[in-house]
């Protein structure tokens, strides 16, 4: 398999828009997702709002990938027309209290209980699509940040490492709970903890399945900033403020970084393919170990809890 950039395609830039994009942004309508652009601050803010669990269902993850998709063509035609539109994205969530508790753990215990491999595969594609394009900034030359105001759990987690930065309110938690029922993430976290501490303190790391406060992953330098609690959008605003002279620098060492320790679309393609192996082996009390962890997911969400919902990409 090449590696791939799953984004836009020559055909997505044919018809260019004429109004400027924070216009045409505004236009746009996503179920799970709420989108701006700050012209000003030359910011694009995308805030998760998942329909039902809080975690990355694949109407969620559709909706990232069409946004990720719209942004590119919509930059590419902005500069098309001599304007460059945007210099940072920031990943947030609308979630009081919560960034993304990760994957779909009703979906995966369903399609694990009758052996379906093909769901399993079309769900860990469509994470990695997402990830590994933010990962790479969308081929254009924007900083990332996941502005984490809640916590980050599994594929939470690995969606705020995908970002080139992590601003944290000291509250937030972080976590890889997916050892406790006999799993491991698989959808980028050994890549990326690997590239940003070293193989050793990732597996230590993933293995623990324990909680860590932001405080902890600060001092790992894992997060950049530390907020005060409801002060996580105002540090991402003083963040962007004090470094807009030196966007063109920081962009160009994060590409940097990404030249010097690459994450290929291939490399998050084939741990995906020993994820779902991997999940097709759990057992009886695996699973029921997995739903506990869904039932309280959804109490927390104020939700009944329900073995699966039909999610339909």
């Amino acid at each position: 398999m090449d590696q791939q950039v799953p984004g836009a395609s020559s055909s997505d830039i044919t018809t260019l828009p004429k109004m400027p994009m924070h216009e045409e942004v505004a236009r746009e309508f996503y179920r799970e997702l709420d989108v701006s652009l700050d012209p000003k601050a030359r910011t694009y803010w995308c805030h998760m709002k998942p329909q039902g669990r809080p975690s990355f269902t694949l109407g969620l993850l559709k909706d990232l990938n069409v946004m990720q998709r719209s942004l590119h063509r919509m930059y590419v035609s902005s500069v098309r027309r001599g304007e460059a539109p945007m210099d940072y994205y920031v990943l947030g969530s609308r979630m009081p209290d919560i960034f993304n508790l990760g994957g779909d753990l009703g979906h995966f215990a369903e399609r694990i209980r009758t052996g379906d491999r093909k769901s399993l595969e079309v769900y860990a594609k469509a994470c990695i699509d997402v990830l590994y394009y933010n990962s790479v900034s969308f081929d254009l030359p924007v900083i990332t940040i996941a502005m984490v105001q809640g916590d980050a759990l599994g594929g939470g987690f690995e969606a705020a490492l995908a970002c080139d930065v992590i601003i944290a309110e000291r509250s937030a938690k972080f976590g890889l709970p997916e050892v406790l029922f006999n799993l491991f993430p698989g959808m980028g976290a050994y890549s990326f903890l690997s590239r940003r501490l070293d193989a050793a303190r990732a597996e230590k790391l993933i293995m623990s399945g324990r909680i860590y406060t932001a405080e902890e992953l600060y001092e790992m330098g894992l997060v950049q900033v530390l907020a005060e609690d409801g002060k996580g959008r105002q540090a991402v605003n003083d963040y962007i403020r004090r470094n807009v002279r030196r966007h063109n620098s920081h962009s160009a060492i994060y590409r940097a970084r990404r030249t010097v320790q690459p994450i290929t679309y291939r490399e998050l393609h084939d741990v995906v393919g020993v994820w779902v192996d991997a999940a097709l082996n759990l057992g009886k009390q695996d699973l029921r170990k997995m739903e506990r962890l869904m039932s309280a997911q959804d109490r927390r969400n104020g939700q009944p809890s329900v073995t699966d919902t039909s999610h339909r990409a």
